[in-house]
């Protein structure tokens, strides 16, 4: 193993020293190094005269081009907006799902779902200017879902409705720049044509392109699978909970639940915590049923449910080397194949159940969205039959922090001002005297190329050092 600091969690260093020459995503890294032409953004695979490898002098002594005559700056925008434009889909498809399955749970066509928070019902009904008196919960709810739905579709005329939620200033500046977004597929499909071989070559331009469709992702896609989940499923309150790997129990059935997608995970938590199922693994000679989480997907049960996170991307492999997880569900986004790898030296189930994500060598069982507690109870038995099939060598690390989390922006305004007079006005004037300098939030991934968390607690730590106010979700959530 190399003498390199790979992390600065302890349950990660354990789990590694254990591990040894075993490979994962950290093994993986210090073997391969990282190309320099795929680092640099200077390799173009965009047509076949190329692959065209760009930086440095062409024997004639001038910058190199590509075949076609792109330079470096080009070939880096266009490689950035591929980047963009699947990053954005992957957060628009989350939605997407959420809010068909919103519609069918408003129609009665999916049971097992329903409205939990008719108050923000209400709410973003009227972001999205949905006539609400006189109608009924199921008739705003049905209206509402067609409404996100044509949100995808949009292709001229007025922004997307979440784009307005920004402050007045912020879309100036947008409106200046010409980069209010229209709509999620629009932007996407726009993004991609423009990064055709032959087509956009200003690399400024492309750049400008991609931050209208990074503004589609963020201000669209993603705020709506939160506002249409929260009226779903509950919008978060502070709840307790504990992290990382040291959740885990050897005499329980574990199940992790990854990817990004409440939809599944909501279920498989009813379900596992049914006295039916726990009973049920009681019968198997487990002595009851331990749910973790591990990326957003443990971020959605952790906030609304109190299920604890038991890790971040880079500890998706651990937590099957533990030897206690008997079976980890996945749906989209962030689930590597090289879980498969080390499953098959344990006995842990991988078990992906989405059409948009299939993995070879895992176990499918595709999850129905209309039929979603038949589903949720078949991949719920098969990891509790798992719990028989375990090889005995078995190590969880010892390491479990309490944490306090569910602090949606509902419940912080409701906090500061209370509960008829909700307001972020004690923020406010505490940034305006000064006492604090503002509020940051940290968001996103570990790298094994860097030492696992140590990015993210150092900048925790400057910034709390300076009174600024940290936010955090994702995987930098997790640490």
């Amino acid at each position: 193993m190399s003498d390199k600091i790979r992390s600065v969690d302890p349950a990660t260093i354990e789990m590694l020293e254990r591990l040894g020459d075993t490979s994962t995503m950290f093994s993986r890294a210090e073997e391969m190094k990282a190309c320099t032409f795929g680092s640099e953004g200077s390799c173009c695979r965009v047509c076949a005269m190329g692959p065209c490898r760009l930086g440095g002098k062409s024997k004639n002594g001038r910058e190199k081009t590509g075949v076609c005559g792109a330079t470096i700056h080009t070939v880096a925008a266009r490689n950035l907006a591929r980047a963009v434009a699947a990053g954005a889909s992957a957060h628009a498809d989350h939605g997407r799902a959420v809010a068909m399955t919103f519609l069918a749970a408003a129609k009665g066509e999916a049971p097992g779902y329903g409205i939990k928070d008719e108050g923000k019902l209400m709410v973003v009904a009227g972001h999205f200017g949905i006539e609400t008196e006189g109608k009924t919960v199921q008739e705003i709810a049905i209206a509402l879902g067609e409404a996100a739905l044509a949100e995808y579709g949009k292709q001229t005329g007025t922004p997307m409705m979440y784009v307005k939620r920004a402050t007045e200033k912020r879309k100036k500046i947008w409106e200046e720049m010409a980069i209010f977004p229209r709509g999620f597929d629009r932007e996407v499909v726009q993004l991609m044509h423009q990064t055709h071989a032959g087509t956009d070559q200003d690399a400024e331009h492309i750049l400008m392109s991609s931050v209208r469709c990074a503004l589609a992702d963020g201000w669209g896609g993603s705020m709506m699978a939160t506002d249409l989940s929260d009226i779903m499923f509950g919008t978060p309150k502070p709840l307790r909970a504990e992290a990382n790997l040291g959740i885990l129990k050897e005499k329980e059935v574990n199940i992790i639940l990854h990817g990004h997608e409440p939809l599944l995970s909501e279920k498989i938590v009813d379900l596992a915590t049914s006295p039916e199922m726990i009973e049920y693994a009681k019968s198997k000679g487990a002595e009851g049923i331990t749910l973790g989480g591990i990326c957003c997907t443990g971020n959605e049960v952790l906030m609304r449910r109190g299920v604890g996170p038991a890790g971040n991307v880079l500890q998706q492999e651990l937590a099957i080397a533990t030897g206690v997880v008997d079976a980890m569900i996945v749906d989209v986004q962030c689930v590597f194949q090289g879980l498969v790898e080390i499953a098959e030296k344990y006995h842990t189930k991988v078990i992906t159940t989405n059409e948009r994500a299939m993995m070879t060598g895992a176990e499918h069982i595709q999850f129905d969205e209309h039929n979603a507690i038949e589903t949720a109870k078949t991949i719920v038995k098969a990891a509790v039959d798992n719990f028989a099939n375990r090889k005995g060598d078995v190590f969880i690390p010892d390491h479990k922090k309490p944490m306090v989390a569910g602090f949606s922006h509902e419940y912080i305004k409701y906090m500061l001002g209370g509960k008829f007079r909700g307001s972020f006005r004690p923020l406010n004037d505490a940034i305006i005297s000064g006492r604090i300098q503002g509020a940051v939030a940290i968001v996103g991934c570990n790298n094994p190329r860097t030492t696992h968390d140590d990015s993210h607690r150092f900048l925790v730590e400057e910034l709390i050092k300076r009174d600024i106010l940290v936010v955090m979700t994702g995987c930098a959530a997790q640490g």
